[in-house]
């Protein structure tokens, strides 16, 4: 049944590829991007698509629209965005997450709400499970982000049972793939570009802080699962590969994969940032149709870095 999608920050890099997905499914699909860290670029060629509608705003405003179900991306994600407007970034979660409950709340629609693994902060349980309540610093530099998608959780939770609003809450750990901002500061953007430009691998730290990598078409398809759960179960739920790499691991394999002849680089570790990251995934094994990660690291490196090749070849340089 065609069903018609408002997906905020449509023309990010996670939104972009949702869209490509609901739409090759026979949805109709408003994309809705203010273009702070989504581009245009990502979306250009949906605009033929007579089902796909993209609109310019802002979802810290109100807005108003007819639809079945509203996926809230819209956030900047990585660490150099969300920094730049702490204020702006904190604003976009919580009253992005106002504005949107409360059209979902007038229109009866269902709602995902995009959370992040940041909401663990740095943790003291490993790996992390949805019932742990977090290491987060309220006041830290990255306090803007992981407490702004705390409140929304908080927000969608209390909407839910307050107003009967049909929520759904997923919490995306390390995601990567093509149309990612090439110079949005995250590890596995900065370190295809920089092996590819034959610069220095920037590693903070001792390099043996681990990540989990989430290549992007895994995630849209827990996503699109989590959505299309029975109303009962609104999460939150990890969406994530649990597979576990070192910084030096994912290093040495982007540098294996693109031929380069580039060097690591050691730089203090920034404050705040977490020493490990994984997802217990089980919850989402058990809820979403026995969903798990189909696409392992070096294959989905293999896209992105053909991707960023591209974008190189295209003329692509750092501003």
């Amino acid at each position: 049944m065609k069903k018609r999608v408002l997906i905020t920050g449509g023309a990010g890099f996670i939104g972009s590829h949702l869209c490509e997905r609901l739409l090759s499914e026979g949805n109709e699909v408003i994309c809705m991007d203010n273009y702070f860290t989504g581009a245009k670029d990502n979306i250009v060629h949906l605009l033929d698509n007579h089902y796909f509608e993209l609109i310019r705003h802002d979802v810290t405003h109100p807005y108003f629209i007819e639809v079945d179900e509203i996926y809230n991306l819209a956030c900047p994600a990585s660490p150099v965005h969300y920094q730049y407007n702490s204020i702006k970034t904190i604003k976009t979660s919580v009253m992005g997450a106002i504005n949107m409950l409360g059209l979902a709340k007038r229109i009866k629609a269902r709602i995902l709400q995009a959370s992040t693994s940041e909401v663990y902060g740095d943790p003291l349980i490993h790996p992390q499970p949805e019932s742990y309540w977090g290491n987060v610093n309220p006041i830290g530099i990255r306090s803007c982000y992981d407490e702004g998608k705390r409140c929304a959780e908080s927000l969608f939770v209390n909407y839910h049972v307050q107003n009967n609003v049909d929520i759904k809450i997923i919490r995306i750990f390390n995601t990567y793939g093509p149309k990612m901002n090439p110079e949005d500061g995250r590890v596995v953007s900065n370190f295809i570009v920089q092996a590819l430009l034959g610069e220095n691998i920037t590693i903070f730290g001792d390099g043996k802080q681990t990540r989990s990598f989430q290549y992007v078409d895994d995630l849209v398809e827990g996503m699109i699962r989590m959505m299309a759960t029975g109303k009962e179960f609104v999460g939150p739920v990890n969406i994530g590969n649990p597979n576990e790499f070192t910084m030096i691991e994912l290093a040495n394999t982007i540098l294996e994969l693109t031929n380069s002849k580039s060097k690591l680089s050691f730089e203090p570790l920034p404050a705040d940032d977490p020493t490990q990251r994984q997802p217990d995934i089980s919850l989402a094994q058990k809820e979403l149709n026995g969903w798990e990660p189909k696409i392992q690291l070096r294959e989905g490196l293999t896209k992105t870095i053909e991707y960023f090749d591209g974008l190189l070849k295209q003329g692509w340089t750092r501003k």
